[in-house]
């Protein structure tokens, strides 16, 4: 039985649905903006304070060209290295690798030519409107210029990386992605910080992206915001659901209990263990991610430089140059390995060799990962009044403003612009021929 205390009532006024959000990253907090704006009498919880987790450290990008998922065809080449070299760009821990094999299964079946045509499309749909959507949060917040729209550039030292690059460049086209090809001389024409173009063989520029200034901030921003009109934010951990005859109807934190007509789920990596408590146990894993911020670099590009060779991004924020990337599945649990971050600054010093980490932060996060690269944005399987978001790996910032739209829409029995199918929550279970 769910414990007894104090019960959440200072947020019932108003006749709007009242709704919990569990999450205050920018996945939870956009949702909890568009349900707000909506008139909903919506409350925050999180443990941590907004922006906090995996928001806290993102490599700050926001585009539509995300449409390649992680698995894909070449993938199965790379899992001996991923097994045997611990700093590789994509690495997997040993001793998590027995927790981690059904997620790696479903990893390798998504990877399919077909089921890799498919995630993309999706994909593109939900990133369709991805920049639009951060622009009414953003000027209700007062803060309308923290997008940058400079584009961003991928950068192949060798012909054998961009050969191998060339089926998602394919991919992207068929999407609709803007990309521009360029050759040494007009790298070195767009982003002169690259100096020795000779070190480079091709690139390939994407105009149609963006990206935070600062996004730590842009997340406490959206917060502010939410608050100045009415929202609640606490910061309670959720360990239980209370369950009624029509579903859930509170959550129980260390502190009391906060009762609630709808309610979403938008933890991150943490998602997993509450919605099992609802009888739904999702894939999720997470993808440990490593930066590093350079507070007073020697060289700053103007626009974010990034590398699938090694796996690596590089972003000009406000506080300094942050370099980023990689993915290791480790699990929550393992303590991080800053080899991974070292092995950052040193490929960035391929292209920019007078950085150095004399003033510098480093820093591990999880970002919430399905094996199919595509967020679980629906309603529970089994209550019409819950809704999870969660899930979107590499593309929490970037879908974040867009995925609040959805769950506005799917809170309030609306159809959303997105069709949500799918990002069902049950996609991986076997459905019956009557449910089809």
């Amino acid at each position: 039985m769910a414990r007894q205390g104090r019960t959440s009532q200072d947020n019932d006024t108003g006749d709007g649905p009242r709704v919990v959000v569990v999450g205050a990253g920018v996945v939870g907090i956009c949702a909890a903006l568009q349900l707000q704006r909506e008139g909903a009498r919506v409350t925050v919880l999180d443990r941590q304070a907004p922006g906090e987790g995996a928001s806290y450290g993102n490599m700050s990008i926001i585009g539509e060209d995300s449409v390649v998922p992680i698995a894909t065809p070449g993938v199965l080449k790379q899992l001996p290295r991923m097994l045997m070299d611990p700093l590789s760009p994509l690495a997997i821990r040993w001793s998590y690798v027995p927790q981690l094999f059904p997620w790696l299964w479903r990893f390798l079946k998504a990877a399919r030519p077909a089921e890799v045509e498919r995630i993309s499309k999706a994909l593109a749909d939900l990133l369709d409107g991805a920049i639009d959507a951060f622009k009414p949060l953003l000027e209700e917040a007062g803060e309308p210029d923290m997008l940058r729209r400079t584009g961003w550039l991928c950068v192949y030292e060798t012909e054998r990386g961009f050969r191998a690059y060339r089926r998602s460049l394919e991919l992207q086209r068929r999407r609709g992605v803007r990309v521009d090809v360029l050759d040494g001389g007009e790298l070195r024409q767009l982003e002169p910080a690259l100096g020795d173009t000779d070190r480079f063989h091709k690139g390939v520029y994407y105009p149609d992206v963006c990206y935070a200034s600062d996004n730590y901030k842009l997340v406490r921003v959206l917060a502010r915001s939410f608050r100045q009109r009415g929202g609640r934010i606490l910061r309670e951990e959720v360990g239980d659901f209370e369950i009624g005859p029509e579903g859930p109807s509170a959550v129980v934190t260390q502190k009391g209990r906060h009762a609630f007509d709808r309610l979403v789920i938008a933890a991150g990596a943490w998602s997993r263990p509450l919605t099992r408590k609802l009888g739904c146990d999702v894939p999720l894993e997470t993808e440990r991610g490593y930066h590093l911020t350079l507070n007073d670099p020697e060289t700053r590009p103007r626009t974010p430089v990034f590398s699938t060779e090694h796996g690596m991004v590089c972003t000009p924020i406000d506080a300094g140059l942050r370099i980023g990337g990689t993915v290791e599945l480790g699990g929550l649990e393992a303590p991080p390995d800053w080899r991974r971050a070292d092995v950052l600054l040193r490929n960035a010093q391929r292209w920019f060799p007078d950085l150095t980490d004399r003033d510098s932060s480093r820093w591990m996060g999880h970002r919430p990962s399905m094996p199919d690269s595509m967020p679980v944005i629906s309603r529970a399987p089994h209550f019409h009044n819950t809704v999870f978001a969660f899930g979107h790996g590499h593309c929490g910032l970037m879908l974040s403003a867009r995925t609040g739209e959805m769950v506005r829409d799917l809170v309030l029995d609306r159809d959303p612009a997105v069709d949500p199918t799918p990002f069902r929550a049950d996609r991986f279970q076997a459905r019956r021929p009557d449910r089809a």
